[in-house]
């Protein structure tokens, strides 16, 4: 994940002024170079993180900070405060026209995910804004982008208009706008055709549809893998078309993150979406305030909670909860919580925005975790309604025959009964909602648990290791 390293380092060098009772220079400077050190590894522009560094100096040996209780958290909070001041104060806001048709013009280099990128602010504006989206397929130098934008849109039941590769971008432009008016659709999206470069034909294609369209909105799609190149793309295409905002894409990959931490200080273009995966419901809305938090190791429990409120079924959630409390849970209740997790995506990224969870994350490994839970699912599918309802019932012969039809061992199914009745033990006990979010056995960190050595999504080899005790010796008879 994106600032993975730097969210780690940034935290160490926060450790040595926070053990401080007292904040000097000499440990102040300490500090600033692991920040320092930090950014520039992260990939941060060198001016960017000079103008930071003296920034944070600046205010943290100010007569306030130095007078505090904890001096300590309040250079935190100015680290947090610089960090924001980096990314935007303000959040970045679609401009919709009041009086016709909004008109969002995709541009970006060849493979940085536009046309996915496309297929994703039409879900979110029809999804989340109540808009009615049209797609167009402009990029009409790459057949294959034609057929993969119209696949996104019947994924996401949005029409996508297009005249096929034959006709050039600015004629399919002009016709979409006028199918747009006929057929009533408030909000047109155009994905354009890209290059390895930037280039005299691309620039001349883009600006003569910007030219004829009025465009509210000009996105750039930006990959966070590409590092500082995200500044010199977006400076480029700024000067030639005036862009409106950024869509960083590819955030989930193993990406440093300094270009995205750059790029609005030097180009002044703000961040609207951030894409965290392919699917066509992995994009954020980008907050400064809460990223900055991130970076910091703080979590994100807002967008957490809004990731929750727009994937989750709610009242199946309630619904659940009761059954728990009342003793009521049955296999069919576990399998809709698979089903209801499956929906937040990744759980590293969902520990992530978790406060305090960060370092756990680290220790999550998706690809096992989401093993574990097919194997899971495929478990309890192989049984009959009645067992799902009464799992009590299943003895050896009944365990064989969901074994085999599930494709795992018999100590799989013991292992699946096993925790589902510890979550009814402690459902019964306490009366929050945390253990129906737990149905792994164990507790979070401990053996066998959610994140513990030989638990769910870790190999049974972390963690510490237990120390052999050293044989004793037996004393010979005589």
């Amino acid at each position: 994940m994106a600032f993975e390293s730097l969210t780690e380092r940034l935290n160490r060098a926060m450790k040595t002024i926070t053990g401080q009772g007292k904040l000097t220079e000499s440990n102040m400077d300490e500090m600033l170079r692991e920040v320092r050190m930090s950014l520039l590894e992260a990939d941060v522009n060198y001016q960017v993180v000079k103008d930071f560094v003296a920034n944070v100096k600046e205010k943290a040996l100010g007569q306030k900070v130095l007078d505090a209780l904890n001096p300590g958290q309040m250079v935190v909070k100015i680290v947090k405060e610089e960090l924001q001041q980096l990314l935007g104060n303000e959040d970045a806001k679609i401009h919709f026209n009041d009086n016709g048709i909004t008109n969002i013009m995709m541009a970006g280099l060849q493979g940085t995910g536009k046309t996915t990128a496309a297929a994703k602010i039409a879900r979110y504006l029809k999804n989340k804004k109540n808009k009615k989206v049209l797609l167009v397929a402009c990029d009409v130098i790459r057949p294959a982008a034609i057929e993969q934008l119209q696949t996104l849109g019947e994924s996401i039941q949005v029409p996508v208009f297009t005249l096929g590769a034959e006709t050039s971008a600015l004629d399919t432009a002009k016709a979409a706008d006028q199918y747009a008016k006929e057929n009533g659709f408030d909000t047109v999206i155009y994905d354009t055709a890209g290059r390895l470069h930037i280039d005299e034909e691309l620039m001349n294609e883009l600006s003569m549809m910007k030219d004829f369209l009025h465009p509210q909105e000009i996105l750039l799609t930006v990959d966070a893998m590409t590092g500082q190149d995200i500044v010199t793309v977006a400076r480029e295409f700024n000067e030639q078309l005036q862009i409106t905002a950024l869509i960083v894409t590819k955030l989930d990959g193993d990406a440093r993150g300094g270009g995205l931490l750059s790029v609005r200080s030097i180009t002044n273009v703000p961040v609207l979406f951030v894409s965290n995966g392919e699917k066509v419901d992995d994009l954020e809305e980008f907050h400064p305030d809460r990223m900055a938090e991130r970076i910091l190791g703080m979590g994100d429990i807002l967008s957490l909670i809004e990731k929750a409120q727009e994937n989750m079924d709610v009242e199946l959630a309630a619904s659940s909860m009761e059954r728990m409390q009342s003793g009521q849970f049955d296999m069919n209740d576990l399998l809709s919580q698979f089903e209801q997790m499956n929906r937040l995506g990744s759980f590293k990224g969902i520990l992530k925005m978790i406060p305090g969870m960060n370092k756990m994350a680290g220790m999550v490994d998706d690809d096992q975790m989401n093993a574990q839970i097919k194997r899971m699912r495929a478990i309890i599918n192989s049984m009959t309604p009645k067992e799902r309802a009464r799992p009590d019932i299943l003895k050896a012969s009944r365990k064989n025959r969901i074994a085999k039809g599930a494709g795992v061992k018999v100590a799989d199914v013991n292992k699946l009964l096993t925790s589902f009745d510890q979550m009814k033990m402690m459902s019964q006990m306490m009366s929050g909602g945390m253990p129906a979010m737990n149905p792994f056995g164990g507790g979070f960190g401990k053996p066998g648990g959610f994140g513990g050595p030989g638990g769910f999504g870790m190999s049974k080899h972390s963690g510490s290791k237990k120390k052999r005790k050293a044989p004793v010796k037996k004393k010979k008879r005589r």
